[in-house]
């Protein structure tokens, strides 16, 4: 398991779930990545992709005006 990091900061929806897609597909089942947000849709966003796509959100925080996302590739 590795940990990567995506910032997404300062761009709106729907590009932080597009960029959290790309990443994601670069990724092997099980690494870790952060995604971190300034835009508040992405609490919402971000975690039903997850779902949609079979993928495990490990937990999301709001710190400041950011939004932290971690999540858990998936096997799909």
């Amino acid at each position: 398991m590795t940990q990567h990091q995506l910032d997404a900061r300062r761009i709106l929806c729907p590009m932080p779930v597009i960029r959290t897609q790309d990443k994601v597909a670069t990724l092997m089942p099980g690494d870790e990545l952060v995604v971190t947000c300034t835009d508040p849709g992405a609490l919402n966003d971000i975690p039903a992709w997850c779902r949609i796509n079979g993928h495990k959100v490990l937990n999301t925080e709001q710190k400041d005006d950011e939004v932290i996302i971690t999540l858990e590739v998936g096997d799909a």
